[in-house]
């Protein structure tokens, strides 16, 4: 045989066999991955190469007593470092999970898809922190959480007006937790889910952009105090709609810094009705604009469609819309209330946010107390408001008259109070450049 033959059949050879090793060290390393997370010695069984995460195979025990919050960042965790990553809260189970922030960003969009209960703890240990957020998710570009389980926030141990001591003698804090936030995230939906007994606000989106909520439902009693069922804030591009909101407060609440918001197809109640506010609040400036309410039901409330601000703030509220809504059993379903206080006595300040260009068509049903109330400042009257096809009946012997002071506008087939045409004192223009939005 030739020395060129002989060196090409050893090279063949090696070829081989250098394959061959490495096939079968690339499916060791596999096997001794999968044998580590499934040792004696190891509580859990996760396959690092599937892309759905379940919390119960890295720990959580969903007993509703363990906590199971450690198991939740692991997987978390897991399921940031995948591409399009499913991470699984099962169903017939019951988590204990303590406050915790699911951080971003992550390397795909991820799928958090809720079929079981978690529940928050209610011992003062777990909130010695006294964190601001039950569940947090913060700086995320694509995130969706869907599913038909629920989130408990046990409210029901802080809805008093003190610290509430636990079994222990401890207490909790005073400040009430939101039950789910998010903050600074891109493509948010959230589907199908249920928050209850929140210890303050339900849902809360700050600094988001692109948000979708759907088929949501939030359940509180009437008297449980601050638990807004949605809070937006510094938010825009936001549909919610098909969603069910009862609670103690603001069905929904927009805050300063929150455009482009679309809200349809919305049963509220009990509740405070859909608010805009409070804004201004300590000399603040407040901007909202673009903001439509329409093809909803609201009942058992204090309000249906409210814009309240503090005297002594700055800033502009802007193109609103509320239309097609149906009212049973409201206190005062049009409010506009630009001496809005919290506290037994506010100083009186002449500067304002400037309410313009809203209005409010097609709105049937029953109310409690006053059709229509429109307090708007002496110093920054509301212009370009509208009135149409407003038809309030009231329940029993409580009709009132509308109320409007300071309000100009147009109104045409049910309630008038507006004065027509414009202030003398028109706050576009005496509003200065900082005052402006």
């Amino acid at each position: 045989m030739s020395s060129s033959r002989i060196i090409h059949v050893m090279f063949v050879v090696i070829l081989v066999f250098g394959l061959r090793y490495k096939c079968l060290g690339a499916r060791d390393f596999k096997i001794r991955s999968l044998v580590a997370l499934s040792s004696p010695n190891s509580t859990y069984h996760y396959d690092v190469y599937s892309n759905v995460v379940d919390v119960t195979t890295l720990g959580a025990k969903g007993d509703g007593e363990t906590d199971d919050t450690k198991a939740f960042l692991a997987a978390w965790q897991a399921a940031c470092e995948k591409d399009s990553a499913t991470l699984l809260i099962p169903s017939d189970y019951q988590f204990l999970v303590g406050p915790l922030t699911f951080l971003g960003p992550c390397k795909s969009n991820i799928l958090f898809k809720i079929k079981g209960n978690v529940i928050a703890p209610v011992n003062s240990k777990a909130w010695a922190s006294k964190p601001l957020n039950w569940i947090n998710f913060s700086k995320l570009n694509g995130i969706t959480i869907v599913g038909d389980g629920t989130f408990d926030g046990q409210g029901a141990a802080w809805w008093k007006n003190s610290e509430q001591e636990d079994t222990d003698g401890s207490k909790l804090p005073s400040l009430r937790p939101t039950a789910i936030r998010f903050y600074g995230s891109y493509d948010v939906t959230v589907q199908g889910i249920t928050i209850r007994n929140s210890p303050q606000f339900h849902l809360k989106f700050d600094s988001c952009t692109s948000v979708t909520v759907v088929n949501f439902t939030t359940s509180s009693p009437a008297n449980s105090p601050n638990t807004d069922g949605i809070h937006l804030q510094n938010s825009e591009d936001v549909e919610i709609h098909h969603s069910t909101l009862a609670c103690g407060d603001d069905c929904m609440s927009i805050q300063t810094g929150c455009s482009g918001i679309r809200v349809h197809n919305i049963n509220c109640g009990p509740g405070h009705g859909i608010s805009i506010g409070s804004l201004g609040k300590d000399g603040t400036k407040a901007c909202v604009s673009n903001v439509s309410v329409y093809d909803s039901n609201i009942h058992d409330a204090s309000n249906v469609v409210r814009i309240k601000t503090w005297q002594g703030g700055i800033g502009q509220v802007k193109s609103v819309s509320f239309s097609n809504i149906e009212v049973s059993n409201v206190k005062v379903p049009i409010d506009v209330d630009q001496f809005y206080c919290d506290k037994k006595a506010c100083s009186n300040q002449t500067s304002g946010v400037f309410i313009s260009d809203v209005t409010y068509k097609k709105s049937t049903g029953t109310y409690s107390q006053t059709p229509v109330y429109l307090a708007c400042s002496d110093e920054m009257p509301c212009t370009d408001l509208k009135l149409i096809n407003i038809e309030l009946e009231p329940v029993g012997a409580n009709e009132n008259d509308p109320f409007c002071w300071n309000s100009y506008g147009d109104q045409e087939n049910g309630v008038e109070c507006l004065q027509p045409g414009r202030p003398p004192n028109d706050p576009s223009h005496t509003q200065s450049p900082d005052e402006k939005c």
